[in-house]
């Protein structure tokens, strides 16, 4: 059976790590035990999860339910904990086990049933399902699928109380951000849960530092059955002790036994209260027991459990011990508990009624759901807050917007004169859009230095470290902590250093792309990510600074994808990305950042939907049959500006289109190219198989193969990691001269 770790009384616990008196420990233990209406909340709250997962269990034999689903069986003390100790203003961030704790958290449970059942009527209109329960007015935002993903979301939603505070916002009746400071006794956590097996995973350490360093307002919650899904956790891991993982980081720890549901009551209430007070963030690790496996979908690892869970329903069940000793001291009858449990089965009876009742979703739902804004949207038209200058006022020093002014001045000054760089040109969008909107935050690495090419230069300088954090060396947690920050009201921005560093965070680029979705629309999730990246010819960076990430992320839905060649592309696209209210990324091209100048729009968003026609191959050439439509982007465009002249030479023209949308693809210009030329070639800077150009020629074929004389030329790098030594590079990175060679393989009719 799992051991159980904890041979220290709560007591003590409550006296040596986190400082309280014992005078305050007893009032805690008082509270409890001395009161009646606190002890029938608990019980209603232990039933009610019991009763709801048992109806889940019973639902999903049916075939009502589908998918995967975990039961929480055997572990109620924690959704009775968060129903005594947790606000509805708090945020709160689940893993898959979640459907208590949704419950717990003021969901109603025929919403969560119904959620189960596929139905709109459901948390999220039947999107989501058991694993992804969201709600927005109780502040339940996930339900998450990926083990311990939901840690710096929680830590991100952290954020966003402080940033609350120091800005001076708050949410509205619509949860939009009002010019209205939260009350001086504003005292909301962020909740966030995870098993024992999960919490060994390398986002924990991340977080204790992160929550530590910045002061978060978090609580830690490790549900602690003994099982990392269905091994025991100890055969896997040295350190089940996780409540003392906060040590080196200052952060306390409480260990309690969650068979007894007013002992977690009474510790999880200090806890909070500990977290509540500004001390900073805790650990409360609640030791349970699990009667279910690991979910009722892969039933063959129940098999030799037999004895063992016979002895937990003796043992080890928290609602059993919790009857027992309340009749016995003579709180409860046993007719009082039976009423309860009465009244609670009826309730759950209702909820599965309701979901049964329900309709099914609109087919039209799903992609309607694709993303918060339209890919047409004019973001020149999206008015900016009314309370940015307020806010601006009360937070940016005469001083430090004196230097900004200054700042952007000489940049627009770059601008005007066809001076500006990439680099330059992101940073002067990105403070633009930071003044006109004090929610839009930044987050990255080296951000005081202003990172590699100046995207971050002076942002922490102005805005203070609340809103411009300087992040430790780990992508995917600093994503994860802005996705935590965007569903809570803000708008960050992650600079990349180079975009090949955020394979760190695919899991949460995923999520973020997923959660508009997911949520049935109910969270938006305004996430701009920019970075240098690219496969330029020579660059000499080696295999894995020449990934082409951007190949990587073109099958995650949800998530609009932009590449900039130019100044004036990329300052247009990341103004309108900043103002999108879904996940968008913009890649440049690396060994251009600081080469490429140019001049700008100045306050101009561009589409996010269109390519860019850089180039029109003559009418004499389209009539002749000697103009091509090349179709690229990063640093193919320069290769391919670099060999026009000799391309014309020879007799041929090309239209030369930028792919500066990568997805959504702009089909309507290729196809009008098409129309003219005919012929189209692909200079592709990621790889033959899955690359951007595979998904270019596949939509060509489908959409446009009336209009081909010749198949897709496809110019694109070998699938062999591209080499350090250019003597072998060439023979995976094409480059112009490739281009050329393609161009008249096209036009001459050898291809």
């Amino acid at each position: 059976m799992p051991p159980y770790f904890c041979d220290l009384s709560i007591n003590i616990q409550l006296v040596d790590a986190f400082g309280y008196s014992q005078a305050e420990v007893d009032k805690y233990a008082g509270d409890v035990d001395n009161d009646k209406e606190a002890l029938m909340k608990i019980y209603k709250a232990l039933q009610l999860a019991r009763g709801f997962e048992n109806a889940c269990n019973q639902q999903y034999m049916q075939g009502k339910i589908r998918g995967f689903m975990h039961l929480d069986n055997g572990q109620e003390s924690i959704p009775a904990f968060v129903d005594y100790a947790i606000k509805n203003g708090d945020k709160k961030y689940s893993y898959y086990r979640e459907h208590t704790h949704a419950i717990a958290s003021g969901v109603p449970p025929g919403e969560i049933m119904a959620e189960l059942f596929m139905k709109e009527t459901g948390s999220c209109k039947g999107a989501g399902g058991s694993m992804h329960i969201f709600d927005k007015p109780t502040y339940f935002q996930g339900g998450w699928a990926l083990v311990s993903e939901q840690l710096p979301y929680a830590a991100g939603a952290a954020k966003s109380i402080l940033l609350d505070r120091e800005l001076a916002l708050s949410d509205d009746e619509s949860f939009e951000k009002q010019d209205v400071a939260p009350p001086a006794d504003d005292d909301r956590i962020s909740i966030v849960f995870v098993g024992e097996g999960g919490a060994q995973n390398g986002r924990t350490a991340e977080l204790l530092n992160s929550a530590a360093k910045d002061n978060l307002p978090l609580l830690l919650i490790v549900i602690d059955n003994g099982r990392a899904i269905n091994t025991f956790t100890s055969d896997v891991a040295t350190n089940g002790k996780v409540y003392q993982q906060g040590k080196h980081y200052g952060v306390p720890g409480l260990m309690v036994d969650g068979q007894d549901a007013a002992d977690v009551a009474k510790g999880g209430k200090a806890v909070v209260d500990y977290v509540r007070s500004g001390k900073g963030p805790a650990i409360l690790q609640v030791h349970t027991y699990r009667f279910n496996g690991h979910s009722p979908a892969d039933p063959e690892h129940e098999r030799g459990r037999k004895d063992e869970k016979a002895w937990a329903r003796v043992d080890q069940d928290p609602i059993k011990k919790f009857e027992e000793k309340y009749t016995a001291n003579g709180v409860f009858t046993e007719d009082e508990l039976k009423a309860v449990k009465k009244e609670i089965l009826a309730d759950v009876k209702a909820a599965v009624k309701f979901a049964d009742e329900s309709p099914m979703p609109p087919v039209e739902l799903a992609k309607e759901l694709e993303y918060p804004d339209a890919p047409d949207t004019d973001y020149n038209a999206k008015p900016a807050p009314a309370h940015a200058d307020a806010v601006n006022a009360r937070t940016i020093s005469p001083d430090q917007m004196d230097t900004i002014t200054a700042h952007i001045d000489g940049l627009r000054e770059k601008a005007n004169a066809g001076e500006i760089s990439i680099g330059d040109a992101i940073n002067l969008a990105i403070h633009e859009e930071m003044l006109r909107d004090p929610t839009t935050t930044i987050h990255a690495e080296d951000l005081q230095a202003g990172s590699s090419y100046d995207i971050p230069k002076l942002t922490q300088q102005t805005y203070g470290k609340i809103r411009a954090a300087d992040e430790i060396i780990d992508e995917g947690h600093f994503i994860g902590k802005a996705l935590g920050e965007g569903m809570n009201g803000y708008r960050p921005i992650v600079e990349l250093m180079n975009t090949n560093f955020g394979i760190f965070g695919m899991a949460e680029l995923s999520s973020a792309g997923n959660t508009y979705a997911t949520t049935g629309g109910q969270f938006d999730m305004p996430m701009t990510i920019v970075g240098a990246g690219g496969t330029a010819p020579n660059q000499a960076l080696g295999a894995e600074h020449s990934q082409p990430f951007h190949a990587y992320v073109m099958g995650i839905p949800g998530l609009k994808i932009c590449t900039a060649s130019s100044p004036d592309a990329a300052y247009g696209i990341t103004k309108s990305m900043i103002r999108d209210n879904g996940p968008c990324f913009l890649f440049a091209p690396v060994k251009m950042m600081k080469e490429a100048k140019g001049k700008l729009d100045l306050g101009v968003c561009a589409p996010l939907n269109k390519a860019t026609l850089l180039h029109e191959a003559s009418a004499e050439s389209v009539a002749s049959g000697n103009a091509v439509t090349v179709l690229t982007y990063l640093h193919g465009v320069k290769e391919a500006q670099l060999v026009i002249d000799e391309i014309m030479e020879e007799g041929f023209d090309i239209d030369l289109i930028e792919l500066t949308s990568l997805k959504p693809l702009d089909m309507d210009t290729i196809r009008t190219s098409l129309e003219r030329t005919n012929k189209v070639a692909i200079l592709d800077e990621s790889t033959k198989t899955g690359g951007v150009g595979a998904t270019v020629s596949a939509r060509i074929s489908e959409e446009c193969f009336d209009l081909l004389d010749a198949p897709v030329n496809r110019l694109c790098m070998d699938d062999a990691p591209v080499p350090y030594a250019s003597t072998m590079e060439v023979a995976v990175v094409k480059r112009g001269s490739d281009l050329v060679q393609g161009v008249f393989d096209l036009a001459s009719g050898q291809y």
